[in-house]
């Protein structure tokens, strides 16, 4: 068994897939429009689905905003230099929610940055 991508629900498809390519550096690997269900499916990642788990952006036709609740805590991507990738975030106009630094409690220097539809993703140092 494996994790195969985590779903988020997005109100413009678009500045979500700029976000995800340009500003975290994924690729866009597959889109598909379903016009009976009025929605459209994005698959993103940093390898091909068959390997690696990936990002599913959701656009439900007409709704631009979502909710995000109380629950929903964070996607974490692990990068080489936690403080030269927020750097380049914030110089590429992404939304730093925590500047990098070590982690409360711990050594680990973790950084959170926030998607254009407000979900905040993690960013850890390698190990």
């Amino acid at each position: 068994m494996r994790i195969l991508h985590t779903m988020l629900r997005t109100g413009d498809l678009q500045r979500a897939i700029d976000f995800y390519t340009r500003i975290l550096g994924m690729r866009l690997l597959r889109q598909q429009d379903y016009p009976e269900g009025e929605f459209t499916l994005a698959f993103l990642g940093y390898g091909d689905e068959s390997t690696q788990s990936v990002i599913e952006l959701t656009y439900n036709w007409g709704v631009d905003s979502y909710d995000l609740g109380n629950g929903y805590g964070h996607i974490a991507i692990e990068v080489d230099d936690v403080y030269q990738a927020t750097e380049q975030i914030k110089a590429q106009g992404g939304r730093i929610l925590r500047e990098a630094g070590p982690m409360n409690a711990g050594h680990t220097v973790i950084a959170f940055v926030e998607d254009p539809d407000g979900y905040p993703i993690e960013l850890i140092g390698a190990r």
